[in-house]
This record gives structure tokens, C-alpha cells and sequence, in this order.
């Protein structure tokens, strides 16, 4: 996952332990990070692999090193993490996780005063720092120290609560699943859905970082024991985190599992009804059914290229209030502008509270699209003339290349056709409102693709 001249990706800092991301690295990376915030007091924490005590401690040791000190949180959730640099008023924060990879992997995740990841630009500075060799360590007087900082699930529990209407949602005393992954989703959902009223049964809630009960990605495929689980014991809702609880994915009461931009979608539906003419931040991976609500309920789309840094970026230059991605991230800008699977499942609970309906009638309310994907490989140094000739295939149609290509069908389809940011692929995405049309357009822009492909190959 790590370039040559490169350490950030699509969202922080990420590779196989021990393998790309050893404790030497890291201890330069937080040489690289301090040198960029030019000392100050920095936030530390980690999720649940077993990787993370140990390159936490490098990086602290690089943080020092260079003069900044740092409140040790420990293990929680990201968005708790998150919100606790902006709620200590710290300097910024580094956060060790890979969030859905798989336990080999772990990450570092670089966040500003406010809680928001850095920006790209901010990135580029940390990375010149580190590439370039011009790090600063500080006197051996000035050494940075660490203290603990206990007491964040605490406040972010609080906080949460703020921005839902609490006294609905516990008088209907909800039955809610969680499958926190044995993840940090473990340590303040259930919790937080607890104070609201609800009964709490949860599965894979046992911290393990190898993650034995799934993998820590909610795909459909590795919720099927979230899924049963509901439907045997009768419960409202189903939710599951991914690896830092930042992502989460619903299961309705009939055992139905809804990616993530039908729950967005739900939400996005009700904040409009009470927010008309606010803008909504998504990426272009996003279904149509977003624009859709946006139409219907008075909402401005803002398309933004694929990626969590990007959109809670966009928000916060935009002074946006609400964004979303199609994996299950919900940014509530009201709480804070970054994806938060506490804060989506207290706003999904909010919902079915004042509105008296089962999650299985607010989703079927919502516009109905199906998804068809593929992907067709292309070496790295082909990409960009792959895509610079689709363009110039399709731009007499209705497109937007903020991101690869969009391309948008009179008929209620659309397709996004984007290279892979971590392999030699593109990616195709075609939604339809029929199966059978969702199908016919992803076949056709498949064999259109692979021959742009073979003809650059010549």
C-alpha cells in the first residue's frame, strides 16, 4: 500500500506490519508529524489490533523527539478520537489504525486541531518533512512528555447525546444488535445505546485484534451472523462497525442487510425535511438514490472525489452539515464533520423514534436502484491515457470527471467508471432501476473499457 514517494493514501498512512509499516518507520513518521505541528500538545490513540501498543509507542517516541508532548487515550474508537482533539483543544492528534484491512495491516492516521484528517496539502508538508530529511529535534531540555488522558468515551458519549432527541428514542425501548468486529465498537456504542433506552445484545464484542469473529469490513458477506441474529431474536435494528467504528452498515428487523447508501439516504431524507436548502457532501461512488432525495427535499449536491479525507474536507470548507459515502460513513457536521458510526446509529434510532415506522418501511419509501460492479485491469502507467480517451468517447453525454468518468442516462442509470487508487484495475459501478438494465450497462462499458485498454496495450 506504501509508494516509493509517497505515505498517505486514500485515507492516512497504511501498510503490513513489520513488513511496510515497521516500528522504524514509524518513529520517523512521528519525527515527520511533530517537526509539521511545530511542538504543541498532540492526541494518541488506537483500535483494537494487536500492532497497535507497539507502533503507537514509535510514533509517540518520534512526537518527543521533537518536542511535542502527548495525551496518551488509548484504545477507542476514531471519531472518538477525533472528537476528543477538538474537545482538549489540542494542537492535533495521530490515530493507529488501518480501519477495515485485515489485522496484518495497521495505519497512521494524521488529524488537525478541529478533529478533521489533515488535508492533502497538509499531507504533501508531512511527507516533504519525511522524503526530504528535514526534521527538527528539539534540545535534549525540551523533550516532549506523555501523560494518559482518561475519560474520552466519556465525553463523546455526552456528545452524542446532544444531538439526538434522547426522550424519543428511550421511550420506545429499541432492541438493537451490534457487531462491533471485536473491535473499539465495542467500547462506546453499546454504551451510548444503553443511556438511550435500548436493549443491548451484542455479537464479536470481545476485543481481539486478529478479529476472529469477521473481517472488520461490513460487506454483506461477512454479516450474515449479525443478520440471523436479529431476525431470532426479534429485535429493531442491526448495526455493524468496521475495525475503528468510524463506518456502519444497518440490518433492519427482518434480517435485512442495507449498504450504506440507503441508511445515508434515510438520513439525508429527514435532515433535509427540517433543513431545506443545505448542502450534502458524497462522493461520485454515491447512488443516484442521493440525488435523489436531495431533488425531492430541497437539498444541494456537492460531488466530491472518493474518499473520507476529501468529503469531511469539503464539508468543512463548505461549512456543510451533513456528508456521506456508499460503505456506511455518515458525517454529521452538527456533532463533527467526520464519519461516526456512533453518531449514524444514534440519528437511524432517532428516525424509527419519531416516526413510529420499522427501518424495513423507511428504506423501501426510499427510490429503489440496483447496483451491478466489475473491474478491468490496467497497468498503472496506461491509466491515465485509458481515461483521457473514454472521456473523449462519452462527453457529449451528461458526465462529470471529477473523479474518473460519471456518466448520467436519461433513463435513471448511471455508471462511474474510475481507476483503482491501490491496484492496476479500474472500477466500474452501474446502477439501474431494474436488475437487467443495471447488468446490460456495466457489460457494455466493460467490453468498451477493455477495448481502450487493448488498444494503448499495442
Amino acid at each position: 500500500m506504501l509508494s516509493a514517494r509517497r505515505l498517505f493514501g486514500t485515507n492516512g498512512i497504511r501498510g503490513l506490519v513489520n513488513k511496510e509499516l515497521t516500528p522504524e518507520m514509524a518513529v520517523k513518521v512521528g519525527c515527520a508529524i511533530g517537526t509539521f505541528f511545530e511542538n504543541g500538545t498532540l492526541l494518541m490513540g488506537y483500535d483494537a489490533r494487536t500492532s497497535g501498543p507497539m507502533l503507537a509507542k514509535a510514533v509517540i517516541a518520534g512526537l518527543n523527539a521533537t518536542g511535542c508532548g502527548v495525551l496518551l487515550a488509548g484504545m477507542a474508537p476514531t471519531p472518538t478520537l477525533q472528537y476528543a482533539v477538538k474537545h482538549s483543544k489540542l494542537k492535533g492528534g495521530v490515530i493507529i489504525t488501518a480501519s477495515h484491512n485485515p489485522p496484518e495491516y495497521n495505519g497512521i492516521k494524521v488529524v488537525w486541531n478541529d478533529g478533521i484528517e489533515i488535508s492533502r496539502e497538509q499531507e504533501i508538508a508531512v511527507e516533504d518533512i519525511y522524503f526530504n530529511e528535514r526534521v527538527k529535534l528539539s534540545k535534549w531540555s525540551a523533550i516532549g512528555e506523555t501523560r494518559d488522558l482518561p475519560g474520552v468515551i466519556d465525553d463523546y458519549v455526552e456528545a452524542v447525546k446532544k444531538h439526538v432527541d434522547t426522550a424519543a428514542i428511550s421511550g420506545k425501548h429499541f432492541h438493537v444488535v451490534v457487531d462491533a468486529a471485536n473491535s473499539v465498537g465495542a467500547l462506546a456504542a453499546p454504551r451510548l445505546l444503553r443511556e438511550l433506552g435500548c436493549k443491548v445484545t451484542t455479537i464479536n464484542a470481545n476485543i481481539d485484534g486478529t478479529f476472529p469473529g469477521r473481517p472488520p469490513e461490513p460487506r454483506p458477506e461477512n454479516l450474515t451472523d449479525l443478520a440471523s441474529t436479529v431476525k431470532a431474536m426479534s429485535a429493531d435494528l442491526g448495526v455493524a462497525y468496521d475495525g475503528d467504528a468510524d463506518r456502519s452498515i444497518f440490518v433492519d428487523e427482518k434480517g435485512q442487510i442495507h449498504m450504506g447508501d440507503e441508511s445515508f439516504a434515510l438520513v439525508e431524507k429527514y435532515f433535509l425535511k427540517d433543513n431545506p436548502n443545505e448542502k450534502v457532501v458524497t462522493p461520485v461512488s454515491s447512488s443516484s438514490l442521493i440525488k435523489d432525495i436531495a431533488d425531492a427535499y430541497k437539498g444541494k449536491i456537492v460531488w466530491t472525489k472518493v474518499g473520507s479525507v476529501t468529503v469531511a474536507q469539503t464539508m468543512k470548507k463548505l461549512k456543510a452539515k451533513l456528508g456521506g459515502e456508499e460503505n456506511g460513513g455518515i458525517f454529521y457536521g452538527p456533532h463533527q464533520p467526520v464519519r461516526d458510526g456512533a453518531m449514524s446509529t444514534a440519528l437511524i434510532l432517532q428516525i424509527m423514534a419519531k416516526t413510529g415506522e420499522k427501518l424495513s418501511k423507511l428504506i423501501k419509501e426510499l427510490p429503489q436502484y440496483f447496483i451491478e460492479k466489475d473491474k478491468v485491469e490496467c497497468k498503472e502507467e496506461l491509466k491515465e491515457k485509458v481515461l483521457e480517451k473514454l472521456i473523449s468517447e462519452v462527453k457529449e453525454l451528461n458526465i462529470n470527471t471529477i473523479d474518473g468518468v460519471k456518466i448520467w442516462f436519461k433513463d435513471e442509470q448511471a455508471i462511474l467508471i474510475r481507476p483503482s487508487g491501490t491496484e492496476p484495475i479500474y472500477r466500474l459501478y452501474a446502477e439501474a432501476k431494474t436488475e437487467r438494465k443495471a447488468q446490460k450497462l456495466v457489460k457494455e462499458y466493460t467490453l468498451r473499457l477493455r477495448k481502450i485498454v487493448a488498444s494503448l496495450n499495442r
